[in-house]
């Protein structure tokens, strides 16, 4: 236990100083920019302008990878499938069939559109799910790659931002009802923080089918998880067994999401596991930002930019077209 702390305390230290001063700063920030992104943020400046010593160097990486894996478990408490009965047939077909297809696309199109490394992937992920966590709970089994976990968080923060700011102005200039302006903004905005501005500022009505739509693409990461990851390795899986593979915090994952359906859990016990769940992740974050360069970062992220764009507009009009539709 010693030579651990001698080995690794000094970063884990420093990642903890971020992911304490981000989470304080999150509380005077608008709810689109939370602990996450400013712990990423405060990291790759940090990491970029001031040459972090070596003897940081190992906490560090035991930080953006093991406490990563670990947030995970605890953000598996605030994922219950039962959000998803609360849906119509209509809508959750839409949810369902939008979610799924933007993952084959998202598979199929990162090679072609020269996403660099696995940060197509994760995009998508984010795309189709929540978001920061739901790019969290794929990096780990997909990627070492620091930039392309900080290219990612980048990219589907700003869409998100982006849509809650301009989506409600659009969709009020459609005459479209306050359900279907619901569905667009709970099935495409990345966060649920961006699904609450956005919808909320629609109206009430639209705000809450918005929340809903949104909890039950949230309630489908564990079966996202499971199919992208299907996706990728497909090629290299030498039998169906090999599918089935996964890391342990993802079985652990799925287990915890399964018990929370049927087990009813007080709710400040799930409270408190989900902001155990956000402090870890914000301090993991803040080892991932120390460890991206600024240059990487830039020529990486144009490519990602265009790609979450171009996602981001499929699942809008995938949306749009079940709506006129049903």
């Amino acid at each position: 236990m010693k030579s651990f702390f001698n080995r690794e305390g000094r970063g884990i230290v420093l990642a903890s100083v971020i992911g304490i001063i981000s989470l304080f700063l999150a509380q005077y920030t608008p709810s689109a920019i939370n602990s996450v992104m400013i712990a990423l943020v405060l990291g790759i400046v940090l990491g970029n302008v001031w040459k972090v010593p070596e003897a940081f160097s190992s906490g560090i990486s035991y930080t953006s990878g093991k406490l990563l894996e670990l947030s995970i478990l605890f953000l598996a408490f605030a994922i219950n499938y039962t959000n998803i009965a609360k849906l119509g047939s209509g809508s959750f077909i839409a949810v369902a069939v939008v979610l799924f297809t933007l993952l084959i696309l998202t598979v199929f199109l990162a090679k072609k559109f020269n996403c660099p490394g696995s940060s197509g992937w994760l995009i998508g992920f984010g795309t189709a799910i929540c978001g920061s966590s739901a790019i969290a709970a794929l990096a780990p089994s997909v990627t070492k790659d620091k930039e392309d976990v900080a290219v990612s968080m980048a990219v589907v923060n700003l869409y998100g931002t982006l849509g809650m700011i301009f989506l409600p102005m659009i969709l009020l200039r459609t005459g479209m009802n306050a359900n279907d302006m619901g569905l667009m903004i709970g099935g495409s905005l990345h966060s649920v923080g961006n699904v609450a501005g956005a919808g909320f500022t629609v109206g009430p009505e639209a705000g809450e089918a918005a929340i809903t739509i949104k909890l039950a693409r949230v309630a489908l990461l564990t079966p996202g998880l499971i199919f992208i990851n299907f996706l990728i390795n497909r090629k290299t899986a030498s039998s169906w067994k090999d599918h089935f593979k996964l890391p342990w915090y993802l079985i652990g994952f799925i287990l915890i999401t399964i018990l929370g359906t049927f087990v009813t859990f007080p709710d400040s016990f799930l409270a408190t596991m989900e902001s155990i769940g956000k402090i870890i992740l914000t301090i993991a974050m803040g080892a991932i930002g120390m460890k991206v360069s600024f240059q990487k970062l830039i020529n990486s992220g144009r490519r990602g930019l265009g790609f979450g764009l171009l996602l981001f507009v499929i699942q809008l009009a995938m949306l749009y077209g079940f709506i006129y539709i049903l």
